[in-house]
């Protein structure tokens, strides 16, 4: 074997093998970033159909579930033997009270001729005990009529009837849209109650969650193993090369996929609010407080499409500093180590390569975004904690779901990586300018 096939041989498998790393890592930051996505619309389309508005704070749900409740309780209405036992006493009470008033009324004095008459009439012919005897009776007979059936449908016809004139005469703006949202996500996810929806959510997240683990500590593994590459390497200059060449290609894709890729997600919600009316519960379950989910990305053009122009000018900056800058560095890396002989001294590719670094605020936006975390997470639990009641009449649990997503750590892995590729470069190149030899 020639020296030259020697030489070309190893370079050849070092670059076949990092190749088949490199695809599998696009492959699993891929899948990352397009699960990340989907995420994000489930988790959408879940906060919308279960928002607060459309739920606690509508008077269209309360009034159907008192109405449901009103409307039960009277249809089941009957009296037990206990009530009517104590409705009787309370008719026999009001019928002694009608007779001694009905008696006093014709014992008081009387002036005229006609009065005098009327009042010999009833004593006459009255007789206050016997009237008194017969009261039990009549209010047996109107305890029955109460309970009868035709009774009761007539007290039940009443009591409907009033209770669909006020459904009819309340009403809140959030019915339409309410149900319009509800039918749009209803049909889009194949359901047809919210039961139905929040499981085939459930399931769906479940099984999104398990999928961008996987492929997350798969893309970062890659990450490794071509690092690995560098300590089996270490003493072949030659390869040091393509080597570095490729392991920026990888730093590339750690990059687009971090901040492509959903990093943070706020979530807070009432899990459940019972009340009691009537002795029945009103429930209002998962009521969405607060929902936003965001990548490095999406908070770059959040912050450009504000009509502030401070908003516009840090959505400038962040996309300067945190991935433009990184980008120009890579570039400037990969020329330095690959044109040697021609561009290693030059001052644009010397400056991208190793002084850049200074404005290159990917790290500071790491720290950044677990700042944030930490200060939203705490403020939610302290905010949330506050609404958590447990009464007789009333029991509130709240939720935060506040997360760090699998794009943060991916970016974490990229500012790392990248940092290491810095030391790498800097031990294989020299970084002070050649002397120039006279002829």
């Amino acid at each position: 074997m020639t020296p030259t096939k020697k030489t070309i041989l190893p370079n050849v498998l070092l670059i076949v093998g990092l190749s088949i790393l490199l695809c599998g890592e696009g492959y699993f930051g891929y899948q990352v970033s397009t699960l990340s996505k989907q995420r994000e619309r489930i988790k959408e389309d879940y906060s919308v159909a279960n928002n607060i508005t459309f739920g606690v704070f509508s008077v269209d749900q309360w009034r159907e579930k008192i109405s449901k409740v009103i409307d039960g309780k009277v249809n089941n209405f009957d009296l037990s033997a206990e009530q009517r036992k104590a409705l009787q006493t309370k008719v026999e009470g009001q019928l002694n009270g009608l007779v001694t008033k009905t008696i006093s009324e014709f014992n008081k004095p009387q002036k005229g001729l006609g009065g005098k008459l009327k009042k010999l009439a009833f004593n006459a012919f009255v007789d206050e005990d016997e009237i008194r005897e017969q009261v039990p009776s009549f209010a047996r007979t109107i305890v029955t009529k109460i309970n009868s059936p035709a009774s009761k449908k007539r007290l039940k016809g009443i009591a409907t009837s009033k209770m669909d004139q006020l459904e009819k005469e309340t009403y809140d703006n959030t019915q339409l849209a309410s149900a319009t949202v509800t039918s749009h996500i209803y049909s889009k996810y194949r359901v047809n109650s919210s039961a139905a929806f929040d499981k085939v959510v459930n399931v769906q997240l479940a099984v999104i969650s398990k999928l961008t683990n996987k492929y997350t500590y798969a893309m970062i593994g890659c990450v490794i193993v071509a690092l690995a590459f560098w300590l089996l390497m270490r003493k072949q200059v030659r390869l040091h090369t393509p080597l570095f060449i490729l392991s920026l290609v990888f730093a590339l894709v750690l990059l687009l996929v971090g901040v492509t890729a959903t990093i943070i997600e706020v979530d807070a919600r009432i899990q459940s609010l019972n009340f009691t009316l009537l002795g029945e519960k009103l429930a209002f379950n998962n009521q969405v407080l607060f929902f936003q989910s965001k990548s490095i990305v999406g908070i770059i053009k959040a912050l450009l499409a504000q009509p502030k122009p401070d908003s516009v000018f840090v959505g400038i900056l962040i996309l300067l500093f945190v991935i433009i800058l990184p980008i120009l560095r890579m570039i400037g890396k990969g020329i330095h180590i690959w044109g040697r002989d021609k561009f290693a001294e030059n001052k644009v590719v010397r400056y991208l390569a190793f002084d850049l670094g200074k404005w290159d605020m990917a790290d500071v936006m790491v720290v950044g975004v677990a700042m944030t975390y930490i200060g939203l997470n705490g403020i939610l639990k302290s905010q949330l904690s506050n609404l958590n009641i447990q009464e007789e009449l009333l029991s509130t649990v709240t939720q935060n779901d506040t997360s760090l997503q699998p794009g943060y750590y991916i970016f974490v892995a990229y500012v790392v990586y990248a940092a290491i590729l810095s030391l790498i470069l800097k031990r294989i190149t020299p970084t002070d300018p050649k002397p120039v030899t006279e002829s």
